[in-house]
């Protein structure tokens, strides 16, 4: 069973609940900085529990706050590059616009892939997002609809499923300030019965 599209990289929030509180057959360490001047630093690695594959990312993040812009540059062990600008709260107050794409030099221009995406707090407990995607070249689109529910200051419980029938589950725990602990999985929807679904497991530090 595939693991579900990353939707490319789509705005932060609709991201987030997308892509955590998720770890679908992968150990998975993040680690997180952020300089004097503002400009945030994430590295990622991981490792799959199936192929044994070890990957890793590198983000840089830059919030021009006056103005409401964040933009975002990440680069990862697959040598796929992505940029992402994001405009929050200057057309609505909590409406977020957010234009995306990744290039990977290594398949040309038909590696080029576009999204989009919507996300709305409903309230202090509960986030919502739809995301679109699709690549140069290709007439196959992608979507797909999450939410995030907040149980209390340290447990969340987040679902999503795409248009593959891929239905994503998680449950993301802080253990202690700096350290949380993820658990999810992995359902294919046509298939239920018939087995092969994943499991992951997360730890994330923040300094």
């Amino acid at each position: 069973m595939a693991v579900p599209p990353t939707y490319v990289d789509l705005g932060k929030s609709a991201r987030d609940v997308f892509t955590k509180g998720y770890g679908f057959g992968v150990i998975k360490l993040d680690l997180k900085t952020k300089s004097e001047n503002g400009l945030e630093f994430t590295s990622t690695g991981s490792a799959n529990t199936e192929t044994s594959k070890v990957a890793g990312s590198l983000e840089t993040k830059y919030k021009w706050a006056e103005h409401g812009l964040t933009f975002t540059e990440k680069w990862n062990t697959d040598n796929t590059l992505g940029t992402e600008i994001t405009l929050e709260d200057q057309m609505a107050k909590g409406l977020k616009l957010t234009f995306d794409s990744s290039f990977s030099p290594n398949t040309g221009n038909d590696g080029t892939e576009f999204g989009g995406s919507i996300y709305q707090k409903v309230n202090d407990q509960l986030e919502t997002a739809v995301n679109l995607a699709w690549t140069a070249g290709n007439s196959n689109t992608r979507f797909g609809i999450a939410a995030k529910y907040q149980i209390d200051a340290d447990a969340a419980f987040s679902a999503k499923v795409n248009n593959s029938s891929l239905v994503g589950l998680g449950y993301t725990q802080t253990l202690k300030p700096g350290i949380k602990l993820t658990l999810s999985a992995l359902l294919d929807g046509k298939n239920i019965n018939a087995g092969g679904h994943k499991l992951g497991l997360g730890l994330e530090f923040q300094a």
